[in-house]
C-alpha cells in the first residue's frame, strides 16, 4: 500500500523523485544490498564493545581486508596488532581520549592510519579511513562504538591532509606550530580593536620525558595526546588550544582578565591530575605547569606573547610540579634579553659581513725571548668601527649554538693569513663543539689543500675542561689532527678536572699551564712545586710547555729556570692586529 504521506510522482529509495518507471520497478523488485554496495566500495562497517573488546563485522569484511577470515580481527586488540605501530595512537586518542557528550548522539570520530592487510593483498601496508561514533558508560568512558572503515590510497591521504590537516597538529588534534601563531595575532588584533582583554597560557607536560624513557615515546606520544584532550574539554566557546612545541600547548582565551586567567589555569591544572589516562601499556597520569600572559597588558605582539609566557612558565616549573605563574613585569630580565637579542644579531651580520677580525698575541721561547708563534684572538668589529672583545660575545655565541660557525670563520681567517705569512706559526682554540664536527676537519683539509708546509706551522688549542667529556673522541680529534700535519695542545690545564693519567692518552704536543697557576709565582710555593712537576710530567711525555698570564719578568725568570718551554702574557706586549703583522714573517 502506498504511503499516504509520500510526494506524488515516482520516487527512489534516497526520496530523490524519479521519472523512470524502471527505475521505480527494479527498486520495488529487490532489496537493498548495504554489504554489496559497501564491498564495491571497499567499505565495511563494524560494531565495537569496548567492555568485553568484541568487533562485529559486515559479512564483507575479510574480502575488503585481505584476509583468510575475520577471526583475526575479531577484537579490538588483534585488529590494533595489524596497524602499524606508529599510527596505534591516532586510533588509540580518538575513542579512548575523546570529550564526552550525550548517550543519544554519541560522539563523532574520523581518522587515517595505515593497516598491515592478509596475504591476499600482497603488500606491505595499506591506508585506512576510519569513521564513526562512540557511546561512553555512566562514568564517561567509551564502551560501544559503530563506524565504517574504507579502503584508500596515498593520493586520498595527501589530499586530505592539504584540505583539512594544514592546520593541525596530527598527533594531538590542536592548531600546528604553524598556525598558532596566527591565531595569537588575530586574538592581539581583536583585543585592540574592542578594547578587551585575553589572555595566553603556555601549558607544559611535567611527567612526559619519564614516560618516554620508562615506556617508550610510542605511549609518551598517548599521554600527550590524552592530555591534549583533557585540556580540550576544559576549554570554553571560542578559545583556541595548539601545540607549541613537544610537551608544550598553548591556550589563548578570549575577554579574559587576569583573574579569569588564573581560574582557567588552575581549572587546566585540576582537569589533568585528576583523570587518569588509559594507555596500551598501563593506566598513567599527568601533571602539567602553567605561564600565562595578559594581551595587552603583557604582550603587543606574538613574539612577546611566546617569550614572556614562556618565562613564566619557567618560573612556574621551579615552584612544583603543578603551579600557575602570571608574567610579571621584569625590566633587568627584559633589557636583559633584548641585550642578547642585539648580540646575537651582531654576531650573525658580523659573519655574513665579513667582520670578524684576528689580534695576535705572541707566545715567547723562554730561551731566545722570541715569538716562534702566535695566538689568534678573536675581535668583533661592529659597522661603526667599534672592537669588541671575544669575551663580551664568545659566552652568548654559545648560548645560540653559533660556535661552529664563529670557529670556521676563524680557521677560515688564520690559514689565509699563514698562506701570506711564509714564516709564521699560528696556534688558534677550537670549541668543545668544533672538535666533534667532521665538517671542521673537512674545511681545514680543504682550506690547506692538505699542504703540510702549511698545517705544520698550526697549532689547535682544545680546553682541558673539555677533554674529560668523552675521551675516546678527544683522542680521534687528536689523531686525525696529526696525521694533518698540525700539533695540538691541551689549554688552560690544571683549571678542569682530567687527571694526570688522561693525559697519557692524549698525544698532545703541547700543554699550556692555566695562568691561576702562573700570576702569583713570585709569592706563592705551592704554584711552584706545581709547575716543576708539571714541566717533569711534559718532559716524560715529549710535551712542550707555555705558561700564561706572565705579567713581570721576575715571574718570567722563575718559569724560564723551571723549565718551561713557551712563555705568553702581557709583559710581552698586547696582542696586535694580524693586519700589523710584519711582512718579512
Amino acid at each position: 500500500m502506498p504511503d499516504p504521506e509520500a510526494p506524488s510522482g515516482n520516487t527512489t529509495a534516497s526520496g530523490l523523485r524519479s521519472n523512470s518507471v524502471g527505475t521505480e520497478s527494479l527498486i520495488e523488485a529487490e532489496a537493498l544490498d548495504l554489504v554489496g554496495t559497501l564491498s564495491a566500495f571497499d567499505e565495511c562497517a563494524y560494531v565495537w564493545d569496548l567492555v568485553t573488546d568484541t568487533l562485529q563485522w559486515e559479512d564483507n569484511a575479510a574480502s575488503v581486508f585481505g584476509l583468510d577470515g575475520s577471526d583475526d580481527i575479531a577484537t579490538g586488540k588483534r585488529f590494533e596488532e595489524r596497524i602499524v605501530p606508529e599510527h596505534r595512537t591516532r586510533r588509540f586518542s580518538v575513542v579512548h581520549n575523546g570529550t564526552s557528550c550525550p548517550h543519544d548522539r554519541g560522539v563523532p570520530y574520523r581518522v587515517q592510519y595505515r593497516f598491515h592487510p592478509g596475504p591476499l593483498r600482497g603488500v606491505a601496508s595499506i591506508w585506512i579511513e576510519d569513521h564513526g561514533r562512540w557511546w561512553p558508560g555512566k562514568d564517561g568512558k567509551p564502551v560501544k562504538t559503530r563506524g565504517v572503515v574504507r579502503i584508500v590510497n596515498e593520493s586520498f591521504v595527501a589530499e586530505q591532509a592539504a584540505l583539512f590537516g594544514s592546520d593541525g597538529d596530527e598527533e594531538t588534534d590542536t592548531l600546528n606550530r604553524t598556525r598558532l601563531p596566527k591565531a595569537i595575532a588575530a586574538i592581539i588584533e581583536r583585543s585592540e580593536q574592542r578594547q578587551t582583554q585575553a589572555a595566553f597560557l603556555i601549558i607544559a607536560v611535567n611527567n612526559l620525558a619519564s614516560v618516554n624513557e620508562t615506556f617508550g615515546f610510542d605511549i609518551g606520544d598517548e599521554l600527550l595526546a590524552a592530555t591534549a584532550q583533557i585540556i580540550k574539554s576544559k576549554l570554553r566557546s571560542g578559545d583556541v588550544l595548539g601545540r607549541y612545541s613537544s610537551n608544550k600547548f598553548g591556550v589563548a582565551i578570549s575577554n579574559c582578565g587576569p583573574g579569569a586567567m588564573r581560574i582557567a589555569a588552575e581549572r587546566f591544572m585540576k582537569a589533568v591530575r585528576q583523570t587518569p589516562i588509559p594507555t596500551s601499556a598501563c593506566q598513567l597520569s599527568a601533571t602539567v605547569s602553567v605561564g600565562g600572559i595578559t594581551i595587552p597588558d603583557h604582550a603587543k605582539s606574538v613574539r612577546q606573547v611566546f617569550s614572556r609566557s614562556l618565562h613564566a612558565l619557567e618560573a612556574a616549573k621551579s615552584r612544583r610540579c603543578d603551579s600557575f605563574v602570571s608574567y610579571e613585569d621584569d625590566s633587568d630580565h627584559e633589557t636583559s634579553r633584548k641585550h642578547r637579542i642585539t648580540i646575537a644579531d651582531d654576531i650573525m651580520s658580523a659573519l655574513d659581513d665579513n667582520r670578524m677580525r684576528l689580534v695576535l698575541q705572541p707566545i715567547i721561547n723562554s730561551k731566545t725571548r722570541k715569538a716562534d708563534i702566535y695566538e689568534c684572538l678573536l675581535r668583533m668589529q661592529k659597522p661603526d668601527g667599534t672592537i669588541v672583545s671575544a669575551g663580551e660575545f664568545i659566552p652568548f655565541a654559545e648560548q645560540f649554538g653559533l660556535l661552529r660557525l664563529i670557529d670556521k670563520r676563524t680557521l677560515e681567517l688564520s690559514v689565509a693569513l699563514l698562506r701570506k705569512h711564509p714564516r709564521l706559526s699560528l696556534s688558534l682554540n677550537v670549541s668543545s663543539m668544533t672538535a666533534t664536527d667532521q665538517d671542521w676537519l673537512a674545511t681545514l683539509l680543504s682550506l690547506s689543500d692538505n699542504d703540510r708546509s702549511l698545517t705544520r706551522r698550526l697549532v689547535l688549542e682544545i680546553t682541558e675542561t673539555k677533554v674529560i667529556d668523552d675521551i675516546d673522541q678527544a683522542i680521534a680529534f687528536v689523531d686525525t689532527l696529526r696525521e694533518m700535519g698540525c700539533r695540538v695542545a691541551i689549554d688552560d690545564f690544571g683549571a678542569g678536572y682530567t687527571s694526570f693519567k688522561n693525559l697519557k692518552h692524549l698525544p698532545v704536543d703541547m700543554v699550556k699551564i692555566d695562568g691561576a697557576f702562573v700570576k702569583n709565582l713570585p709569592v706563592d710555593s705551592s704554584d711552584r712545586i706545581f709547575i716543576k712537576t708539571m714541566v717533569d710530567l711534559a718532559e716524560t711525555f715529549g710535551m712542550e710547555t707555555v705558561a700564561e698570564w706572565v705579567g713581570d719578568e721576575e715571574t718570567a725568570d722563575i718559569l724560564t729556570k723551571a723549565g718551561i718551554t713557551y712563555l705568553q702574557g702581557f709583559h710581552f706586549g698586547q696582542p696586535i692586529p694580524a693586519s700589523e703583522l710584519p711582512e718579512d714573517l
